[in-house]
């Protein structure tokens, strides 16, 4: 199998798991990796369904914006994808999708804590940015400036962008993100505001 097709099979395996557990609806989300050795990303293109993909579901867009192959309409928010991959040399990798816990508790003003230890080791710090429409520059932007720092992102009544150098570690991440929501979430509903992994070992876990 190429790099390409493996790429893709991740991208679309990630797809599927990612509806199965409620993370994205219908054509919503977009997937991406960068290809190896190259100035040049797959991702997931207009209206496709994550849960659906194929082949013919992916776009190869050049760095510089050219689409280059593949599914002639890229997602609407390639430029999500691509001013990360710029201003990220180190990801291969951009999951977004729309989890609903995490999308509530920030536009509600609540800051998503990481509990447990995998949200702690897996996730490491959680930045958001504020609304700005889908596939603008303004969101691609502030999310790739967000990302200078940090993996995992929300992006303000819209959903998450979680990074990674493998697809694998994106959805990990991706998906503790969501669980820390839920977590924070019940921990509200119980009248708790600042429970958080122990601070003292936050610092020491190993960088991931």
């Amino acid at each position: 199998m190429s790099a390409h097709a493996d790429l893709i099979a991740q991208l679309a395996d990630v797809g599927r798991t990612a509806v199965a557990q409620g993370l994205v609806l219908a054509s919503g989300g977009n997937l991406s990796a960068r290809l190896p050795g190259s100035d040049e990303f797959v991702v997931t293109g207009t209206g496709t369904y994550l849960d659906r993909l194929d082949a013919s579901a992916f776009s190869v867009v050049r760095l510089d914006g050219q689409v280059r192959g593949g599914n002639p309409k890229p997602s609407s928010e390639w430029r999500l994808h691509q001013r990360t991959y710029l201003v990220r040399p180190d990801v291969n990798a951009v999951i977004h999708l729309h989890p609903q816990y995490a999308v509530l508790l920030d536009a509600l003003g609540h800051q998503v804590r990481l509990i447990s230890l995998d949200q702690a080791y897996y996730v490491r710090k959680v930045s958001r940015v504020p609304y700005f429409p889908s596939g603008s520059d303004e969101l691609a932007d502030a999310a790739a400036e967000a990302a200078r720092h940090c993996n995992a992102i929300i992006l303000g009544f819209h959903g998450c962008s979680c990074l990674a150098d493998t697809i694998a570690m994106g959805f990990r991440r991706a998906q503790n993100l969501e669980q820390a929501a839920m977590t924070t979430f019940r921990c509200i509903q119980l009248g708790n505001t600042d429970l958080t992994f122990p601070p003292e070992w936050f610092d020491r876990l190993t960088t991931v």
